[in-house]
């Protein structure tokens, strides 16, 4: 290494690797260190279950990946990644046996809801159909950059999507089938249905998979960090493991540092006091990882086609699981799960003719008890005989997940609540939320915008801003 790194790299995760990469891009000279034997973050492949079953601990299925600004301007595929798209992006199946879904196809998705809400999803959606490449780039680095590439469209989706789901449902729906996917795709960011702009979120979700698709990675979701990492290495970068910082004395000298960490937790390292003292933790995930003799024996036809499985009856019931675990802080009855089976499409991830699942619910943060008999409870209400398929099963709750990676504090997966303002705000009310308190020390994480997701957009906005500074020394 120089004697003087351009700028150093706290946490190898999708973003930290991203903003790295940016920086390196652009010569500037850059290390990464990663606390963990492993770099991913929350984009990483395990066997947690039994030999050759590979597991993602976190994130599996990349609507936001497949279609993020900043891969796509990434040689990405040229150090391994793979996009493998399912028949079906998503399905949300009902206890009666049959299923609304999100297919790439608007019309197919349309006729799924029924006749009196397929004309107003067509409506609703038409006005983006086409424009994603603009308006998620726009969307995304906001507020990074004052000059969006497409205004109009811009604010035609800020007048939808900044109103409350709860709201938009209430206007363009009628029926249960769009009320309930609309609103478990609000869940995906563990966000109560009635908080501001949760009607961007369903919306970005479901125009992902109209213009890109719900892939999943092959091989799993640590092709997606390892791309980002051999890239970075290739551009002369380094990567650095089994390397805890606990001061900023600890790194290298360098003339910026760059965290994709938790913001309390950079405010520890770095000395900034109670900087980020305002910053809020929302609900946590319990999720269980399985090996399954053979496919989930889901009594919907759609659901057994597609990648992703949302499993919630109604709207109703999704917003009580969400309400319970964040507002009453108690484990739901009746927990709405998201749900994925990337082996339907990736057979590397399971022996012949068995298959990897996945399922996760809602719980309070830093919940310590067992919530595998409510899971498995919902499941068989959608797929009986669920249980008959486990052949082995490894649970994750709050105090799991956290000691896994740090930034999930109490179990919270989108690395900060993502409700009331700090769904748009994050990590505090400011027109530089990468820059901090000291003028050197920037934050790159999901706790900045545009928030959770594996998309590399929080680590590329938080780039810009570095390499501003750099070229102003």
């Amino acid at each position: 290494m120089p004697s003087m790194l351009d700028a150093v790299v706290v946490g190898a995760g999708p973003n930290g690797l991203t903003a790295a990469v940016e920086l390196a891009r652009r010569g500037f000279s850059v290390a990464v260190f990663e606390a963990e034997s492993a770099i991913g973050g929350g984009a990483r492949t395990e066997e947690l279950t039994l030999p050759g079953f590979r597991h993602d601990p976190c994130s599996a299925v990349h609507p936001l990946g497949i279609g993020s600004p900043a891969f796509s301007r990434l040689p990405l595929a040229q150090f391994g990644l793979e996009w493998l798209q399912p028949p079906l992006p998503m399905a949300h199946p009902f206890p009666d046996g049959t299923a609304a879904v999100l297919s790439r196809s608007v019309a197919e998705t349309a006729l799924s809801f029924g006749p009196r809400d397929a004309g107003a999803y067509r409506r609703l959606i038409a006005p983006f159909i086409g424009k994603w490449d603009t308006l998620v780039r726009d969307f995304m680095s906001l507020p990074s950059t004052a000059l969006p590439r497409d205004p109009v469209t811009l604010a035609r989706f800020g007048l939808a999507g900044l109103q409350p789901s709860t709201w938009l449902m209430a206007q363009r729906f009628r029926d249960e089938r769009a009320k309930a996917l609309f609103a478990g795709l609000v869940a995906h960011v563990i966000a109560p249905l009635g908080g501001p702009a949760t009607s961007a979120v369903g919306l970005v979700f479901a125009l992902a998979a109209h213009e890109r698709g719900w892939p999943v990675a092959k091989g799993g979701s640590q092709a997606v960090s390892d791309a980002l990492a051999g890239y970075l290495r290739h551009l002369g970068g380094a990567v650095h493991t089994d390397f805890e910082v606990k001061r900023l004395d600890d790194l290298p000298p360098a003339r910026a540092y760059v965290f994709d960490t938790a913001p309390t937790a950079l405010a520890r390292i770095a000395g900034l006091g109670r900087a980020y003292d305002g910053y809020r933790y929302g609900a946590s995930a319990f999720k269980i990882d399985y090996a399954l003799d053979g496919p989930v024996p889901w009594t919907a036809e759609e659901a057994r086609r597609a990648g992703t499985v949302q499993v919630g009856a109604s709207k109703d019931e999704i917003g009580t699981a969400l309400d319970e675990a964040s507002r009453q802080r108690r484990a739901p009855k009746r927990p709405f799960l998201i749900t994925a089976q990337p082996s339907l499409v990736d057979p590397s991830r399971a022996p012949e003719g068995k298959h990897a699942f996945w399922a996760y619910g809602h719980v309070p943060n830093g919940w310590e008890g067992d919530l595998t008999d409510a899971v498995e409870r919902q499941l068989e209400r959608f797929a009986p005989g669920f249980r008959d398929r486990v052949l082995a099963r490894a649970t994750a709750g709050p105090p799991q997940l956290a000691a896994r990676n740090a930034n999930y504090v109490g179990g919270d997966i989108a690395c900060g609540a993502a409700s009331g303002l700090q769904l748009l705000l994050r990590p505090k009310l400011s027109l530089f939320p990468y820059a901090t308190p000291h003028p050197a020390v920037f934050l790159c994480s999901s706790a900045t915008p545009p928030g959770p997701g594996v998309h590399g957009m929080s680590g590329h906005n938080a780039a810009r801003a570095v390499w501003r500074h750099l070229r102003s020394k």
